[in-house]
């Protein structure tokens, strides 16, 4: 089991960044009736996306929101000794974006920089890792980037999965500050598992070719997709979050030696509006407590849960906030954690 803990490293300031351009859902008709797109819509509760034009990626919505939130808290870059970025949507398939991003953001060369895939709980496991760098106190500050263009992951003829997934950036500085109380971290996998959201053509294990790019239907609701777009069982995804995720947050609630009406907010994954009201009910959480923003800007993976801190709960953590955050999804993967935030400063929200 891996729980991990930190003491004195913490979350300076966070900053998100997004495509301007707007996908209103019920709008989307060009490839399904009006009437199914509703439903969908309905049943989800996302009702916009962002989506990135051609020629924009990951990395430039990263970008933004770190030279936001750089220049917000005027920040020596100099200082900045950790460069971490997540995705599964990189610029290229070698080198390192975070390498590339290095120098785009002017950063000393001895920064070090490195990339993480993971999908949807990256950015717990991406935390982990930053914090357990910073925790050595050869770390000034930690620079953690989390990017996706999913709109491009998705076929937009497959129903199941063509009205779930935007675009967004962010950034995150982190340091170590003895004002920061203790974070704890509960990592977890299950790669039997791994099928349930696929993308199964397009690397090594099966490369790309004239067939894999083939549009084809792919089940009997006569859903189109290739063999190098994402597949999502979402029935079994469904089983895999309601079967792992609340006893994940017993567990790191246990852990932390915290009950959960000490909890302010708990911050999941948005992966629909259906999937985290069932979260809430079942650990019967005030929703109040539970900040949401699928509806403007529907899975945006790794991404959502820090632009649901961004984009929900500006102005609302001047002082201390005790924040539970749970990722879950492709791998499949699980990572919560319990963490304080003491005076975080949170940017406007940025338009690319």
């Amino acid at each position: 089991m891996a729980l991990l803990s930190f003491d004195q490293v913490g979350i300076l300031g966070m900053a998100a960044a997004v495509p301007a351009q707007t996908i209103r859902n019920r709008e989307y008709t060009e490839f399904f009736a009006a009437e199914d797109v509703a439903e969908i819509v309905d049943k989800t509760g996302i009702e916009e996306r962002r989506f990135a034009p051609a020629g924009m990626c990951a990395s430039d919505l990263v970008f933004a929101a770190a030279e936001k939130l750089i220049a917000d808290l005027t920040i020596d870059k100099e200082e900045i000794d950790l460069l971490v970025f997540v995705s599964q949507t990189p610029d290229y398939r070698m080198p390192a974006t975070s390498v590339l991003l290095q120098d785009r953001l002017g950063l000393s060369k001895q920064t070090m920089a490195f990339d993480l895939s993971l999908g949807c709980s990256a950015f717990v496991y991406a935390l982990s890792v930053v914090y357990s760098l910073v925790h050595s106190g050869q770390i000034r500050k930690a620079l953690l980037l989390d990017g996706e263009t999913r709109s491009r992951v998705y076929h937009p003829k497959d129903r199941r999965v063509a009205f779930l997934f935007g675009d967004g950036g962010v950034a995150a500085l982190i340091e170590k500050n003895p004002k920061f109380g203790k974070s704890y971290f509960s990592l977890n996998s299950d790669g039997s598992r791994g099928d349930l959201i696929k993308i199964k053509a397009g690397g090594y294990r099966y490369p790309s070719s004239a067939e894999t790019v083939q549009e084809r239907v792919v089940d009997e609701h006569g859903n189109i997709s290739t063999d190098e777009h994402g597949a999502m069982n979402g029935a079994d995804v469904f089983n895999f979050v309601i079967q792992e995720i609340p006893s994940d947050i017993k567990r790191i609630l246990t852990a932390a030696e915290t009950e959960k009406d000490a909890i302010d907010y708990f911050v999941f994954h948005q992966a629909n509006a259906f999937m985290n009201g069932y979260l809430a009910k079942k650990l019967k959480l005030p929703l109040e407590k539970v900040p949401s923003c699928i509806r403007e800007f529907g899975n945006t993976s790794s991404v959502s849960i820090p632009l649901t801190i961004v984009s929900q709960l500006q102005g609302q953590m001047d002082g201390s906030t005790k924040m539970l955050l749970s990722g879950f999804g492709v791998g499949m993967s699980w990572a919560s954690c319990v963490m304080d935030f003491e005076g975080c400063w949170i940017s406007d929200l940025v338009e690319v």
